[in-house]
């Protein structure tokens, strides 16, 4: 959850977004909706080590990026849906 709320935070500073929490027979959906109509893009794919990331205090907010693919690691299902109202809902399915 904290993967998607921080995205939608960075895509709309300073604006409104909404989280909602459910759960059915299915799992546990969580979903949280920005203004911005764009789909996020996580980076290419890539298969990280320890030597890859620079961790010096200078740079270590730069590694960040790497949590839809957490999200995509740990969820059943997820993906981005366009809201007619506006904006987008981005959504994780976890199992229960």
């Amino acid at each position: 959850m904290s993967e998607l709320v921080t995205n939608a935070t960075e895509q709309t500073p300073n604006k409104e977004i909404c989280v909602q929490v459910s759960r059915d027979a299915d799992g546990l959906l969580i979903a949280v909706w920005d203004g911005d109509p764009e789909y996020p893009r996580p980076k290419p794919h890539v298969v990280l080590n320890l030597e890859d990331l620079d961790i010096s205090k200078e740079a270590f907010d730069d590694n960040g990026g790497w949590g839809l693919h957490i999200v995509r690691a740990l969820s059943v299902r997820c993906g981005a849906t366009r809201d007619p109202a506006g904006g987008k809902w981005v959504w994780a399915r976890m199992l229960p």
